[in-house]
C-alpha cells in the first residue's frame, strides 16, 4: 500500500535550499506535498535548484526574521506542517558573527513560533536543533535528558531554540518537535570546510586531504538522506500528540575520529592520497560529541537506512558530477 500521507498536504520549509532543507523539499515533492519554501539568498549551484526542484515548489523570498511575513506565508497558503530549518549553521562564522547568528537562529526561532500560533490550521512543526544543542558533556553517548548547555555562539544559538520551543508547547500546546542530529553529510552540502565535501574536492583534484586539528575529534556522520526521512516520520508521527513537545535524537550511532572518516571516504574513492594533518589549534570546539538514538527508535520505531559506505559512495558520486558540469 503508497504512503499518501503528504499527497496534497501543504507544507511550509524555512531553509529549503540548504543541505537538508533540499533533500526533505526533494522527498515532499516526489510524495506530492504542496511545498512552500522560504528562501532569503540564490543559490545557483544549490542541489534544489541542480535538480530542477525549486522549480516545483511555491517560493517565498524573504528572511526567518522578518514575522509578518511569516505570519502571512502560514496563513496565506494554509499551511498543515512546518519544517524550521532556517539557520546559521556554520561553527566558525557563528564565533566571527555572534549577533546575526543569534538574530537567524534564536529570533528566527521565536518568530516561526509565534506565527504558528496565529495559524489555526497547523497541525505540525519540527524545529531543527543540533547535538551542539548539549555543550560539552563528560557522559557519552548524549541522550535527551542530557542538559542543554551551549557555552559558544553556534551551541548557545541551538541551546535557546530548542527550549524556546519547548516553551512553546509547554506554555500554548503549540504542535511542536525537536530534532537533535549529528553531522549531516551528503550531495549537496557547498560548504567545503566541511570535512567530507572539502576532503572529497581535494581527492577529485588530486591534492592530499587537510585535517586542519589533530584529527581527534570524535562526531557523529549522519548521511542526509537518513535525516529527511527522519525528519518526515517525525512530522507524520505527530498525529500521536503524546510525542509533541518532545525531543529526539537522530544519529548513525557510530562516531568517527576526523582521521576516520577522511580514510573511510579515501577507500570510497580508491585513493592512496596522505591527508595532511595540521594540528593546529581548535577554538570553541568540543572534543568528543555524539548521540543515542535509542528514544527515536523505540517511541517512532526509527532506523536509518544507509550505512556509511552506502551513504558515502552516494555522495563521492553527487560531487564528481557536480564538478564535472
Amino acid at each position: 500500500m503508497s504512503d499518501t500521507f503528504w499527497k496534497d498536504r501543504n507544507v511550509f520549509v524555512t531553509g529549503c535550499t540548504g543541505l537538508l532543507g533540499s533533500w526533505l523539499t526533494k522527498s515532499l515533492v516526489k510524495k506530492e506535498a504542496n511545498v512552500i519554501g522560504l528562501i532569503r539568498d540564490s543559490v545557483p549551484k544549490s542541489n534544489l535548484s541542480r535538480s530542477g526542484f525549486d522549480d516545483k515548489i511555491i517560493t517565498v523570498r524573504g528572511e526567518i526574521e522578518d514575522y509578518f511575513l511569516l505570519e502571512r506565508t502560514l496563513n496565506e497558503y494554509e499551511i498543515d506542517a512546518v519544517f524550521h530549518l532556517a539557520a546559521q549553521t556554520i561553527v566558525t562564522i557563528a564565533n566571527r558573527n555572534p549577533i546575526s547568528t543569534f538574530k537567524s537562529n534564536v529570533e528566527g526561532t521565536w518568530n516561526i513560533l509565534e506565527a504558528c500560533r496565529r495559524a489555526p490550521l497547523i497541525n505540525r512543526i519540527v524545529v531543527a536543533s543540533s547535538d551542539k544543542a548539549y555543550g560539552d558533556q563528560l557522559k557519552l553517548p548524549y541522550d535527551e535528558n542530557t542538559p542543554l548547555e551551549g557555552r559558544h555562539p553556534y551551541d548557545v544559538s541551538k541551546s535557546c531554540a530548542d527550549l524556546i520551543s519547548r516553551a512553546y508547547y509547554e506554555t500554548y500546546k503549540l504542535p511542536v518537535c525537536v530534532t537533535r542530529c549529528g553531522n549531516f553529510y551528503g550531495g549537496g552540502d557547498l560548504n567545503f570546510n566541511r570535512i567530507v565535501p572539502g576532503t572529497i574536492r581535494s581527492i577529485l583534484n588530486k591534492e592530499r586531504p587537510v585535517i586542519r586539528s589533530n584529527g581527534t575529534f570524535l562526531r557523529d556522520y549522519f548521511y542526509i538522506k537518513d535525516g529527511a526521512e527522519a525528519y518526515l516520520l517525525l512530522a507524520k508521527s505527530m498525529d500521536n500528540k503524546s510525542i509533541h513537545g518532545e525531543a529526539f535524537n537522530f544519529s548513525a550511532e557510530q562516531p568517527l575520529t576526523v582521521v576516520e572518516i577522511v580514510k573511510k571516504i579515501l577507500e570510497a574513492m580508491g585513493s592512496d592520497l596522505e591527508p595532511r594533518i595540521l594540528n593546529k589549534t581548535t577554538t570553541n570546539e568540543i572534543q568528543d560529541q555524539y548521540l543515542s538514538a535509542q528514544k527515536a527508535r523505540n517511541l517512532l520505531n526509527w532506523r536509518p537506512l544507509y550505512t556509511l559506505e552506502r551513504g558515502l559512495k552516494e555522495t563521492v558520486s553527487w560531487y564528481d558530477e557536480f564538478f564535472k558540469s
